[in-house]
């Protein structure tokens, strides 16, 4: 069916951090649409996998909507109803003791999903925010950081399935842009998901902590790169998720996609209590020595060059060009743009 907590922290070396730490630390989820399953369906996958109940009863989770009311919620969507449920079972498998916010966004709209990343932020008191949505970069992206820019906030952003393409928020500079990566357990084994996103952003400048990667990867990128970290999104080596919403999976089932990579990291980061201290992806930067290291793998260097360049602000296609035959689309020691600086290896990249 797919992996459960004791896996993944067996996999990423946090189990004893997952049994001791994450107490007090708010992880903020922000989706789409209604979940109305949530709390039953996350009670019920953490009953199962032998972690602690989270209940609004208990003061460990709440729902609320896009402007932090626990009522008045929006319409229900059986696809985002997964992803909800997806993203609070991969916090919890990872991060047990920390306390859950569900912020539902009226639509999948920027609009609505800026407001509801606002009220994360400001209304909940989110330690880390857990994001598994984007879209194409766009030029005027650059005046919508501001709800990014959250210093002592860590912010995930999921790279996206679609192998090597545009996508922001990803490629906002303020936040922690998560790869995807096969993982095989017995022997522990992980490479990069082919469909894993990553790409060199048109618009976000790059950050500091990536120029001194060195020339090597500027001369190719002279803006944004991503992603920063990774974790397993192969639906091929899927995550067990629970989920009962109508339109959803009808119970148990097997999720992959950097949906389930980006909630993951959200935990682990809430599990190194770093908060207030460091912001944006930089952290790993310095750390690298400290996470897995994903040398094999790509996701789409075997796709042709097109015959002329992709216009300006126009999303290119799935695959690698221009950037083709490099560390973008490529797996190899060091940074990579699939896979970051790597996975989690405990908590000290984070």
């Amino acid at each position: 069916m797919g992996y459960g907590p004791n896996e993944l922290q067996s996999a990423y070396n946090l189990t004893s951090a997952s049994s001791s730490k994450g107490v007090g630390q708010v992880v903020a989820i922000v989706d789409a649409f209604d979940d109305v399953n949530a709390e039953s369906d996350l009670t019920f996958y953490r009953s199962a996998a032998g972690l602690p109940a989270c209940t609004t009863a208990n003061g460990c989770f709440i729902k609320v909507n896009q402007i932090g009311i626990a009522s008045n919620y929006p319409s229900g969507n059986g696809g985002w109803a997964l992803e909800e449920s997806l993203d609070l079972d991969m916090v919890s498998a990872v991060c047990p003791k920390c306390d859950i916010i569900l912020v539902e966004a009226n639509t999948n709209n920027n609009s609505d999903l800026y407001t509801a990343e606002d009220t994360a932020a400001t209304t909940c008191g989110a330690n880390v925010i857990s994001n598994s949505w984007g879209g194409g970069e766009y030029p005027s992206e650059t005046s919508d950081e501001l709800h990014f820019n959250r210093p002592g906030i860590m912010i995930t952003f999921a790279s996206g399935d679609n192998q090597a393409q545009a996508s922001y928020p990803p490629a906002s500079q303020y936040v922690t842009s998560v790869g995807g990566t096969t993982l095989n357990l017995g022997p522990y084994s992980e490479t990069v998901w082919p469909d894993s996103g990553s790409w060199c952003s048109q618009y976000i400048a790059q950050p500091s902590w990536q120029a001194l990667l060195g020339s090597s990867y500027t001369s190719v990128c002279s803006g944004r790169m991503y992603n920063d970290v990774a974790a397993v999104a192969d639906p091929g080596t899927p995550v067990a998720v629970y989920d009962t919403a109508p339109g959803g999976c009808g119970g148990w089932c097997g999720v992959g996609g950097t949906s389930a990579a980006t909630p993951i990291i959200a935990g682990v980061y809430a599990l190194a209590e770093n908060e207030g201290s460091i912001t944006s992806g930089s952290y790993s930067y310095s750390h690298a020595g400290s996470l897995n290291a994903i040398t094999m793998g790509n996701n789409g260097p075997e796709t042709p060059t097109p015959p002329t360049p992709t216009p300006p602000g126009t999303p290119p296609p799935n695959g690698c060009p221009p950037y083709t035959g490099t560390f973008i689309c490529n797996a190899g020691p060091g940074y990579n743009g699939p896979a970051g600086n790597g996975s989690p290896n405990g908590i000290g990249g984070f």
